[in-house]
């Protein structure tokens, strides 16, 4: 549904440290995606993509720290990306990170809200998952 939050990302410094810490204090379970440099997060019971199977639960990522992603961030599903783009442009925001692919799964972006704040964008690819 357009305008949940679909997932969050967790930036660290470093990858070791930071899956330790959220392993151990949330008992969150963690799976490497090496060729996009990047770490699911489960929170708690998902299917095998790794969807949550509880209505309330949100999965997230976590990725090394950047200039573009230096804090937490929360992505929301939007209908049409590009569409999304424009209106966070027209509404005083700014693009951080143009639309890119992710797999057959759907597209991403960044933005800065009015607030500089950075929120994450997601559409789906129209496939199952």
């Amino acid at each position: 549904m357009v305008g949940e939050v679909q997932h969050f990302e967790i930036p660290y410094v470093k990858a070791d440290r930071a899956k330790r810490f959220y392993g151990k204090v949330f008992g969150w379970k963690m799976n490497e995606v090496p060729e996009m440099e990047y770490t699911t997060v489960m929170t708690g019971p998902s299917d095998e993509k790794g969807m949550p199977t509880k209505l309330s639960m949100v999965n997230g990522g976590m990725m090394k720290k950047s200039p573009k992603v230096k804090s937490p961030t929360v992505t929301i599903t939007v209908d049409d990306i590009e569409k999304a783009l424009d209106q966070v442009k027209e509404e005083g925001g700014k693009v951080v990170m143009k639309k890119q692919q992710v797999g057959d799964m759907g597209w991403t972006a960044y933005i800065k809200d009015t607030e500089g704040n950075v929120i994450g964008l997601w559409q789906r690819s129209g496939k199952p998952m």
